[in-house]
């Protein structure tokens, strides 16, 4: 049987690590731009430190990119001679209200994804289009709290009405918010939190992913009133958690880490918060407010497929004293049957056909995988290989409806966690180096024309 005929497969970039010309076209400050590279971008990304504004001391990658906003036509050229039937990028909030809270749009930046958008359809490309990835306007930090405020639900309900009717029939894949779990792990890159000596940051991250949840029921409302032709989508950093061992203590400890991730995409595709949410809600003592009118939006526009991430399985154990290794912004214990890359990431591709019948089993909504990816070439190679026969697995002996699959990322970008270059996950090297430095020429590598067969074939010449 095979991949289906019409599988979407792609490439995944995020606006924040790629676009770049970050004071170009009447663009206002956001929370990405201001996340530095070196010793203090973790405590940023975590909110533990303040940085709204750029200074003289930090460098700031995602300020330059691998300047998208100049190359864009370059790029999706190279991206349809590769084949793609699909892009996912992202739309810069600020590129379209440059404060956030205006009460008319930049046309500026509408024109210019209108442009992008005409340049992918030209190649036969299919938008895929995050409308939020880990992008928050500073002035809506500043002036609001970011999203622990619930004004921010109405100036995002603002943009998504933009976005909707201006690329009516451009685009018809939309994701609401990218990662919508990692709000737990980095909450400013997340949501644009800052915290104040002494918060209790569980109730903040938690009162911030509430707002967003109505955010995106909301969003899928209009999209589907706008353009009944749009397809939504929610989108979750995924990866089964094992039980280090089959201890029942070991394998509660998984479960409850999964819960952690699950409870987002739960209330996305259910339309209402599952029971151990509650439990634990009541708990901490957080108090959530839902009016009658959006609990009902909430239960009635749930998502129409769900997309995830996926860069490795995780391992959780009752025993603090077990070793953990690295992973997408999870420390997670060390598996001692997979094998771990440079930059202390597992390799599990068995584990993508588990997480994706654990997700499917869970939802009964198609599935999209929209981030999987590895660094150095001819790694590269093998490791796509090994997670697309693990897809196909789960496609043909399992029966999981699965849409499309966007590898990251189709060239060279600034890596999130890092904020480095030199993790070159792409299919097209960028002459930049990790301190800005370079020409920005595009090279076609090696894994360039082995992906162009993968596509070619629809997954059937891995070779």
């Amino acid at each position: 049987m095979g991949f289906p005929k019409n599988f979407l497969w792609g490439g995944a970039t995020a606006a924040n690590q790629c676009e770049g010309a970050y004071q170009v076209g009447g663009r206002g400050l956001a929370n990405v731009d201001v996340i530095p590279a070196g010793k203090d971008r973790f405590p940023v990304m975590l909110g533990h430190k303040k940085m709204l504004a750029p200074n003289g001391a930090h460098r700031y990658p995602a300020m330059q990119g691998i300047d998208l906003y100049h190359h864009y036509k370059e790029d999706i050229a190279l991206f349809g001679e590769m084949g793609l039937r699909c892009y996912r990028m992202s739309i810069a909030w600020t590129r379209i209200f440059p404060n956030g809270d205006e009460p008319e749009p930049n046309e500026e930046g509408l024109a210019f994804y209108e442009d992008l958008f005409r340049e992918c359809l030209k190649y036969h490309i299919e938008p895929l289009v995050t409308i939020t990835h880990f992008d928050c306007p500073i002035h809506l930090i500043e002036q609001y709290g970011g999203w622990k405020n619930p004004k921010l639900i109405e100036f995002y309900k603002r943009l998504v009405t933009v976005l909707f009717t201006r690329f009516k029939g451009l685009v018809h894949y939309w994701l609401t918010f990218n990662e919508i779990n990692m709000i737990l792990h980095l909450p400013f890159m997340g949501a644009g939190l800052v915290f104040e000596p002494g918060e209790n940051e569980t109730q903040t991250k938690y009162l911030a992913a509430h707002h967003e949840l109505i955010a995106s029921a909301w969003a899928t409302k209009i999209a589907h009133e706008i353009d009944p032709e749009n397809k939504v989508g929610c989108m979750l950093a995924a990866g089964m958690t094992y039980p280090y061992s089959c201890n029942p203590e070991d394998v509660w400890k998984g479960m409850d880490k999964d819960r952690e991730s699950y409870f987002f995409i739960d209330v996305q595709s259910r339309g209402y918060y599952p029971s151990y949410a509650q439990k634990f809600f009541q708990r901490e003592n957080i108090q959530l407010e839902l009016s009658p009118e959006d609990q009902r939006v909430m239960r009635e526009s749930t998502v129409d497929f769900i997309s995830l991430s996926y860069y490795s399985s995780r391992c959780a154990s009752a025993d603090p004293s077990i070793d953990t290794t690295a992973g997408n912004a999870f420390a997670t214990v060390r598996n001692p049957y997979l094998k771990t890359s440079e930059w202390g990431w597992q390799i599990d591709p068995l584990g993508l056909r588990i997480t994706l019948n654990s997700l499917y089993d869970r939802y009964q909504k198609p599935l999209f995988i929209v981030e999987n990816g590895y660094v150095e070439d001819d790694y590269r190679i093998s490791y796509l290989r090994e997670h697309i026969r693990a897809m196909k697995d789960a496609i043909e002996l399992d029966g999981v409806e699965l849409l499309g699959y966007t590898t990251w990322g189709p060239i060279d970008l600034v890596s999130a966690s890092t904020g480095e270059m030199n993790k070159r996950y792409g299919f097209i090297y960028v002459d930049l180096d990790d301190e800005g430095n370079g020409t920005l020429r595009r090279t076609k590598k090696k894994s360039f024309d082995w992906y162009k067969k993968v596509i070619a074939s629809n997954g059937e010449n891995l070779d």
